[in-house]
């Protein structure tokens, strides 16, 4: 059975959250099986109503959130005029309000972009971190709030007060440890992690979950459009399979190289329980697909996330 006093996150924008309760390997499993759920309560989440919220959601961001269903969730994009990422959101609209969590070192930013752009349309921005907190699970029980679906589970907004009760609600607590395991198997992006101020949506998968191709006009859509058409990001995500006999694994920014010559950089780096050290990295779309790579020494072979 996995401890519940925790060994916490040390630096980062997960810094004080809990990185592990002393079998990581355990809890990944208990995670994917549904029988464990990750406490995300150190995410900012801001609430935004008023009869204008989608709309003008849909006007700032790269999704198409006009029709947006009330429990329907997605992820979005806030873009810089040159289309670079600089948001990502993840959000749902609960019929008076839209949801979303966003990193830690990014609310601020994205608060103030907000009340900005505001103009003379109807909504309000309101951080309500201090009502509602995020959890993540499998999505295989009966939702305990709005939810956010991804490719490695189910983040639902709950009510602080209840935070407890939800999560004792499953066998076991797991850490983020368990989550950026799964995240990474799942070859899913962070912002922060695997993007950096150059990031453009095409080179790192958010093109379709995050990105909608057809959609009005928004800021930096004239670059999505530009490379869309031509098919040119500079980079691509990839997945990496490390070699398993080195006691260590790379760290994040650590650089990715092919034939001494840095190629790219880490994003996230995990001892899975069943695949075993993998990361997620961004190199230059010209690498060949079948090099091996190197970091820190450590020999890496490469899985396609973002096709050459």
């Amino acid at each position: 059975m996995t401890s519940t006093t925790a060994v916490t996150v040390e630096a980062g924008p997960d810094a004080g959250a809990a990185w592990h309760y002393g079998d990581p390997v355990a809890e990944q499993r208990a995670l994917a099986a549904g029988r464990a759920a990750v406490d995300l309560s150190h995410r900012p989440v801001l609430r935004i109503s008023g009869p204008d919220r989608l709309t003008w959601l849909h006007s700032l961001t790269s999704q198409h959130l006009e029709t947006l269903q009330p429990g329907q969730g997605t992820q979005a994009l806030v873009l810089s005029p040159h289309g670079h990422v600089e948001h990502h959101l993840a959000l749902v609209d609960d019929g008076a309000a839209v949801l979303t969590h966003i990193e830690p070192y990014r609310a601020d930013g994205l608060r103030d972009y907000l009340e900005r752009m505001k103009f003379w349309s109807d909504v309000t921005v309101e951080d309500v971190t201090a009502e509602l907190a995020v959890v993540l699970d499998a999505g295989t029980r009966p939702s305990v709030g709005p939810a956010v679906v991804r490719a490695y589970g189910r983040e639902s907004f709950v009510p602080r007060a209840k935070l407890a009760e939800v999560l004792g609600t499953y066998d076991q607590p797991a850490g983020m440890w368990a989550a950026e395991a799964l995240r990474v198997e799942a070859k899913q992006p962070r912002l922060g992690f695997e993007t950096d101020h150059r990031t453009i949506p095409h080179e790192v998968g958010w093109i379709g979950p995050a990105v909608h191709l057809d959609k009005g006009c928004y800021r930096g859509q004239e670059t999505v459009a530009r490379v869309q058409n031509l098919g040119r990001p500079p980079r691509r995500l990839v997945l990496l399979h490390l070699d398993g006999s080195q006691d260590t694994i790379p760290q994040h920014c650590d650089d990715v190289v092919l034939d001494g010559r840095t190629v790219g950089f880490i994003g996230t780096a995990v001892r899975h329980h069943e695949l075993g050290p993998i990361a997620l990295a961004v190199v230059k779309r010209n690498i060949p697909a079948d090099a091996t790579l190197t970091v820190v020494g450590i020999p890496a072979t490469q899985e396609i996330i973002v096709e050459p």
